[in-house]
């Protein structure tokens, strides 16, 4: 037709239409040919269907425009005009809203690329599957500790070990595990950690995997090279003096003993020296089993026989042993349960050993101390988390930073007279009772132990 403009289309259309029509109509009055007649009727017929196609176009371009976008396809582009008509106009709009979907797909697509780029290439093992166990990531971390090319299912796993699986299972959103797996005949540890996820209503489980089979082992060596370091100086303590007395006894009798002399005169000043060794090397001798005995009641330790106690009632024993150490030393004491009905599952005997020996060292500390005032909390309550704190707090001089972070260690004091063990027996009593102790001290300030239980621990 070569009408650009809609409007002037349809006019045109209807005109033409309208025209044939009269004629149609005029030769039925004038009793035309029949032939001539249907002719015109199939013109009329034509021209009805070709205008009713051409108001459809617009709506056909509409809804070919939607399917577009409903099936992702942005590759189809609509003809452009120079004039300013209404069917113009719409391929300008249905261009611009195709040319905006193709930027932000291209701007998804470089955003998932640089995403999976940074997981694919972080340290860390990364997989991500849904309820079904169908596996939508997994990067090359996570495929070099667990000695895979590819994954469909975690079920894939059990070839490596059941209880990795059972544990990417089993973990909700924040939990973590410690897997031990064999490959090629060495031991990894895992450490892995789950969040839990949901995406369009359908959940999705991330785990991550990180093999501390290194740190693990420097942390043992290091934990028995200070062991080692402990043991050879206080065994050497005692056997150096012991060694070096045993062998002046051996020179002195040895000459006693090749003088020629039948019965030998031994000054006082000689049996002072011979009995002031023997009691040395006695003295020694005992300090070295002492210091043995210490170091096999670290591996004596039993699993704590749980019961309900009350918090005030342990309290309460403790603080009646040591109350005449207290006075003695002018330590006014602060002490208080909330609630009083305060109760806990704990190994009785094992925890009045751990709060005896916290609350000595806190007399020790203020009795080394030259304050006027020597104070000492002792408080029991319930934390945030649900669980039950026992702080003890003095204000004696307090514990060098360096001191700190040795104290835990078996054998180590700063005591002149100390043994070591206190701490390190206190802190594996604690662990047995799945709890923990924390210390924190600032010097001329003072020093607070804290001991934290669950609320609640199994007495089976």
């Amino acid at each position: 037709m070569g009408f650009r403009n809609v409007k002037s289309n349809i006019i045109f259309r209807v005109v033409i239409l309208s025209a044939t029509v009269f004629l149609f109509t005029h030769l039925i009055y004038n009793d035309a040919i029949v032939f001539t007649m249907l002719v015109v009727f199939l013109l009329i017929i034509i021209q009805i269907s070709m205008l009713i196609s051409y108001l459809d176009k617009s709506n056909r371009e509409v809804v070919g425009f939607l399917e577009s976008i409903k099936y992702d396809d942005f590759s189809h582009t609509y003809p452009q005009f120079s004039d300013n008509s209404s069917l113009s106009l719409l391929y300008k709009e249905f261009n611009n809203v195709i040319t905006k979907f193709r930027e932000i797909r291209a701007d998804k697509e470089a955003q998932y690329n640089y995403l999976k780029t940074i997981v694919q290439h972080v340290g860390i093992g990364i997989i991500t599957f849904d309820n079904a166990g169908e596996v939508q990531i997994i990067n090359n971390a996570a495929k070099r500790l667990l000695d895979l090319k590819t994954i469909k299912n975690i079920r894939q796993l059990n070839n490596l070990s059941t209880q990795l699986v059972e544990s990417f299972k089993a973990l909700k959103t924040g939990g973590r595990d410690l897997i031990k797996i064999e490959k090629d005949g060495f031991d990894s540890q895992l450490a892995v950690y789950a969040i839990e996820l949901t995406m369009l209503d359908k959940g999705f489980k991330l785990i991550s995997l990180q093999n501390i089979q290194s740190e693990l082992e420097e942390k043992e060596m290091e934990a028995w090279q200070n062991l080692i370091r402990v043991l050879t100086h206080e065994i050497m303590n005692s056997v150096t003096p012991i060694s070096s007395l045993a062998a002046t006894v051996e020179t002195e009798l040895n000459h006693q003993l090749h003088n020629d002399m039948d019965v030998n005169h031994i000054t006082n000043d000689e049996v002072e020296d011979l009995y002031l060794a023997a009691k040395t090397i006695h003295r020694r001798s005992e300090s070295l089993i002492k210091f043995v005995s210490d170091f096999r009641n670290m591996t004596r330790i039993t699993l704590p026989k749980i019961a309900q106690v009350s918090v005030r009632d342990c309290l309460d024993h403790v603080i009646q042993l040591l109350k005449f150490e207290m006075e003695k030393e002018g330590i006014v004491l602060k002490y208080e349960v909330i609630p009083e009905d305060l109760v806990f599952c704990i190994d009785i005997e094992q925890i009045e050993q751990v709060l005896i020996n916290l609350v000595k060292n806190a007399i020790q500390a203020l009795a080394a101390d030259e304050k006027t005032e020597k104070l000492l909390a002792i408080s029991a309550h319930t934390s945030e988390n649900g669980g039950i704190l026992i702080d003890i707090i003095d204000n004696g001089s307090g514990i060098e930073e360096d001191a700190m972070k040795k104290i835990f260690i078996p054998f180590f004091t700063t005591k002149k007279n100390g043994s070591g063990i206190g701490l390190s027996l206190s802190k594996q009593i604690m662990r047995n009772h799945k709890g923990s102790i924390n210390v924190n001290s600032k010097l001329n300030v003072g020093t607070e132990f804290s001991l934290r239980f669950p609320l609640r621990l199994s007495t089976s």
